[in-house]
């Protein structure tokens, strides 16, 4: 694995027993430039892994606890008129922080949620209609209770569609459990956490990822056969989008980089699949209940490897 990479996951480790599966694949779509859902049960460390994961890279964290009455405004900030000066100011909301927490995401209502859309995708979002550009790097980090169903807003497929990656993390290991028993909870040690890399060497290695990770020709007829795989599958409604298929090739980049490779191989794909493509994906009715990740995980075997 790439040294620098490792660092970030073992520091981590040391505050979070048990989630390094988890760790990982947080990293991999902050350094993939793209934004995380965590759906799963309460208690279970979704918030403290995000407040953990904005510490760690030295970051700015902004949170959005998600209720049925938030407003717009409470995302993206509002303008309101100093009548010293005699205009109007913007104060910019918590989606100006380089890691935003959603919290509960699907507790909001869609025009709430809606506010998120422009910034997921562009990096900016447009107040009284004066354009603001969010801070680099950005990642939103939501969270949703898979089970609850009373008040919610389920999510539109659009903008699931703009989650690189969606996990959830399950229950510890006994030993781990134990651990956490015994020494309690560490929230002021979360809280507490040094910076494991500087600003700029985020954003190198964004770049090496960006435009120093090759992909092939044949790699990307790969991720072209499994995109087409899934729009003509009887049991799909609608199938990866071209945003999905660049989210295969992104997130395929930054694996192989954290792999300690400069260039991509099929393998690459094929151990993200479960978390990239499932969520993107609309089921017709009687298959609705099928496990989602077994779907994908025997769709990508039917497709033959490049040679």
């Amino acid at each position: 694995m790439n040294e620098r990479i490792k660092k970030l996951i073992d520091g981590l480790a040391l505050h979070l027993q048990g989630k390094e599966k988890p760790l990982k694949l947080s990293l991999l779509t902050f350094f993939s430039k793209g934004h995380l859902l965590i759906e799963d049960l309460p208690g279970l460390g979704k918030t403290t892994l995000a407040i953990a994961l904005a510490k760690c890279l030295g970051l700015s964290f902004g949170r959005i606890q998600c209720t049925s009455d938030l407003l717009p405004t409470d995302i993206t900030g509002i303008s309101v008129y100093d009548k010293n000066l005699g205009y109007f100011n913007f104060q910019p909301g918590p989606i100006f922080n380089n890691v935003v927490l959603c919290d509960e995401i699907n507790r909001a209502p869609p025009k709430t949620q809606s506010a998120l859309l422009e910034a997921m995708e562009e990096k900016q979002v447009t107040v009284d209609g004066k354009t603001h550009k969010l801070p680099r790097p950005f990642c939103v980090i939501a969270t949703q209770n898979p089970l609850e169903q009373f008040g919610t807003f389920p999510l539109p497929d659009s903008q699931l569609d703009r989650f690189a990656i969606k996990i959830s993390i399950g229950y510890p290991e006994e030993k781990d459990e134990k651990e956490i028993l015994r020494v309690g909870p560490k929230r002021d040690e979360i809280s507490n956490i040094e910076p494991l890399i500087e600003k700029e060497e985020i954003q190198k290695i964004q770049e090496e990822i960006e435009k120093g990770v090759y992909v092939s020709e044949k790699i990307l007829n790969y991720v072209l056969s499994i995109v087409s795989a899934t729009r003509r599958h009887d049991y799909l409604y609608v199938g990866l989008s071209t945003r999905g298929a660049l989210t295969i090739v992104s997130t395929a980049k930054t694996n192989a980089f954290f792999h300690g490779r400069d260039f991509v191989i099929p393998e690459d794909i094929k151990e993200l699949a479960e978390y990239v493509i499932p969520h993107r994906l609309l089921f017709r009715a009687e298959y609705e209940n099928i496990d989602k990740k077994e779907f994908v995980r025997s769709l990508i075997e039917e497709i033959p490897l490049p040679l």
